[in-house]
């Protein structure tokens, strides 16, 4: 039986601080949105140079740890899955979110400089939440495949 991989690798830029919230269960959960360049050169041969935004979601231990340390500016290296899910606005529109659920955050510069930080769950033994709250919106995480 073959096994499937989700697995996302990230280096870049914190485009601003962390967001550290609070479930209404008590889980601690962080964002932060990360940008990540490519150079490239166009026909005429002039170098470009395009940036892509990912969000970042982290959980428990691991979101207070970043919380406390990383800043707008930092460059990171992070390990996780991508994830999909949608959501109900409170204006009735849905709407479509890709994050990156980081396992492993590290600092390659700024305040905390070298500095790792990873969940502490394993593969097999960690469970996410099944849903969690924003400021504007209640968000509800959801493993429902649309196909």
């Amino acid at each position: 039986m073959a096994r499937s991989v989700n697995r996302a690798t990230l280096v870049g830029n914190l485009g601003k601080d962390p967001e550290l919230r609070t479930t209404p269960n008590g889980k601690s959960v962080c964002s932060f949105s990360v940008a990540t360049s490519d150079s490239f050169k166009d026909a005429s041969g002039n170098w470009q140079e395009t940036t892509e935004w990912h969000t970042v979601v982290c959980w428990e231990g691991l979101a207070n740890q970043v919380a406390e340390t990383l800043r707008k500016g930092n460059k990171v290296y992070i390990e996780g899955k991508i994830k999909h899910r949608s959501y109900e606005g409170k204006d009735g529109v849905t709407r479509y979110v890709t994050e990156i659920l980081a396992n492993t955050v590290i600092s390659m510069g700024g305040r905390e400089s070298g500095s790792s930080y990873s969940s502490d769950y394993g593969e097999k033994s960690y469970s996410e939440p099944s849903s969690y709250s924003t400021p504007d919106l209640d968000v509800s995480l959801s493993d429902d495949v649309p196909f």
